[in-house]
């Protein structure tokens, strides 16, 4: 029950967009109830789903305040995020503009054609009023055909509610002519609604397609866990936004997701329907089983969990494994975007920097993350979406080789005791966890030693035969010299970016602005020059390279190797045989759960 004091707070805010078409829109928050002389009115520095900071304060401007009779009040910056607000009656309402020019999960977007908003880039906020409910009134423009897509709580008109500032700050919207469609669930005895709207150019017909194979991924995902989550407002809405002016992006939230791209569905359907697949599974993987390190989510830092192998990475596989499930890609593609996955997490060489748990610890680094200098994180980084997508790999067909369980045993598992009632977990709870499903603590404890808190990784080719899935050289004996950025002209080719410690160019010494002039004695001026050389070479072979370095010519050799790149093929396609066993494998691990 609220108490007296908060029972008398109230927030309000209300938007407009007059002058959309320069990407602004006008916010105005009133905050009454005010308890102290000084009201600390901020704007977020990050934002739910991101790690990083991003300054949404740079953004902001014609920052004013009155007080409840109109008197204007002083709004001097105490940070660049915040402004104090004094000389208040007790209620204060601050107005300003908000300039957004980024549609994707993270900023906003405003222009002619939509608002679309990430609320921590959006909307101002008051310490002090952290558990007070708000009402959001949207103002669409007159003679737009604008309508709302929200996670917040319609109460009447244009106007939506949040219980508290955390679902506020986690509530995206778009405001715009957007398509939609819905369709009703049965489960656990209520009725949850699953709304799809999206923002777009294609046609009707793109648009049904689209809801239809949702419907599928949203079935799937349903089977893995057994039942849906309990939906604040028994609602989870998709909000999609696949217009020109767009940003690529996936964002998860508590009941739904921002989905944006510059390309069609026309041309991309299938890439589009997989991070649909990803950020769907967020709402039982990170929305509800929740790494403790997350809790609460600090707005004015940057935040840092050494579980987003497990929030993230294991999403990112279930993503993937959803769409052959689901019957959208088939078990061919499948294995191909298996294949780069495994090709990123084993090639790279940042596992001989860090754990994966330290990986992890890099977000405010990586994710969405700025900077200006050069960094060497090619060498030193590998991404926890993959390389936590290819431990869950690694678990799913060990767990189903030796232990009769699958990974899908292993998120119910955390979906019961983390995820329902929501108990945020520990590092430790996961692997006391796998210990349990498996029967067997001590493979658990080696898999957390040598895998999570180590940089080891099993070996993937007897886990795949399993399935009829081989795992093969690409292109055996084929030489290289590795694959840095190159920019051809008439005097060389320029390195454009920074060379893999793996690689014999880096090896070699040379690195990024250095510039190739002769290979092995031919001059390097096109794509098709260093082709030539290549050919004539086989792995192991030294060659000579003359290039220019800062301005001063240099002279090395180079000990070619052989192209280290992975395929993954299916025995069907390559003549061996699939056996029974296989297919059934195959069918138990990527074949659809859904029961009719």
């Amino acid at each position: 029950m609220a108490s007296p004091l908060m029972a008398q707070q109230k927030v309000s805010y209300s938007l407009s967009f007059p002058n959309a078409v320069h990407h602004e829109a006008e916010i105005s928050v009133t905050f009454s109830g005010i308890t102290t002389d000084t009201l600390k009115v901020l704007m977020s520095r990050s934002s739910p789903g991101r790690y990083a900071l991003h300054e949404f304060a740079k953004n902001v401007y014609n920052v004013k305040a009155n007080d409840s009779q109109g008197k204007a009040l002083k709004t001097p910056k105490a940070t660049p995020q915040q402004w104090n607000i004094t000389g208040h009656n007790g209620t204060a309402t601050i107005t300003y503009t908000l300039f957004g020019d980024h549609a994707d999960g993270t900023y906003a977007g405003i222009d002619q054609t939509h608002a679309h908003l990430n609320m921590p880039a959006t909307l101002m906020y008051a310490k002090g009023f952290e558990k007070v409910a708000a009402t959001v009134a949207f103002n669409t423009p007159e003679g737009s055909n604008w309508k709302i897509a929200t996670q917040l709580k319609h109460e009447q008109g244009n106007t939506y509610s949040a219980p508290h500032f955390q679902y506020l700050m986690d509530s995206p919207t778009e405001l715009s002519n957007f398509d939609t469609a819905e369709w009703t669930i049965r489960d656990k005895g209520k009725e949850k609604t699953i709304q799809v709207t999206l923002h777009h150019n294609g046609t009707k017909e793109q648009f049904n397609e689209y809801v239809q194979k949702t419907k599928q991924i949203v079935a799937e995902q349903r089977a893995v866990f057994g039942e849906l989550p309990d939906y604040d407002f028994g609602r989870y809405t998709f909000i999609g936004c696949y217009m020109p002016q767009a940003s690529g992006d996936g964002m998860e939230h508590r009941n739904s997701t921002i989905v944006t791209s510059s390309q069609p569905l026309a041309k991309a359907m299938t890439g589009l329907l997989n991070t649909v697949s990803h950020e769907y599974f967020h709402s039982w993987n990170v929305e509800r089983i929740r790494p403790k390190s997350l809790e609460p989510f600090n707005f004015q830092q940057a935040n840092m969990s050494e579980s987003l192998w497990l929030a993230e990475g294991f999403t990112s596989y279930y993503g993937d494994v959803i769409m052959p499930r689901s019957g959208v890609i088939n078990a061919k593609a499948y294995a191909e975007g298996l294949a780069g996955d495994l090709n990123y997490v084993l090639l790279s060489p940042g596992r001989r920097y860090h754990s994966l748990v330290e990986m992890s610890q890099q977000a405010p680094f990586v994710d969405a993350a700025r900077s200006v200098d050069a960094v060497n994180r090619h060498n030193t980084f590998v991404s926890y979406y993959p390389y936590g997508a290819m431990l869950g790999l690694a678990l799913d067909l060990t767990l189903r080789q030796n232990y009769n369980k699958t990974l899908d045993d292993y998120m119910q598992a955390l979906w019961r005791k983390y995820g329902q009632p929501e108990k945020p977990y520990t590092l430790t709870n996961l692997q006391e966890t796998l210990a349990e499903v498996s029967g067997d603590k001590a493979w658990a404890d080696n898999v957390f030693q040598d895998f999570v808190n180590g940089s080891h990784l099993p070996d993937y080719t007897p886990l795949l035969a399993q399935a009829g899935f081989e795992l093969r050289k690409a292109k055996p004996g084929v030489a290289t010299l590795g694959h840095p950025g190159l920019e051809f002209t008439k005097n060389g080719a320029t390195i454009t970016t920074g060379t893999t410690v793996t690689d014999p160019i880096y090896k070699a010494g040379l690195d990024r602005t250095d510039i190739i002039l002769t290979l092995d004695g031919r001059k390097i001026r096109k794509e098709k020059d260093l082709e030539k050389v290549l050919k004539s070479h086989k792995p192991g072979d030294a060659i000579p390279v003359t290039y220019s370095s800062h301005g001063a010519s240099k002279n090395a050799t180079i000990t070619l190797a052989e192209v280290p790149l992975l395929e993954i093929a299916l025995y069907e396609n390559i003549g061996k045989e699939l056996t029974p066993a296989m297919q059934q494998f195959r069918n138990n691990w990527i074949g659809s759960k859904v029961k009719e």
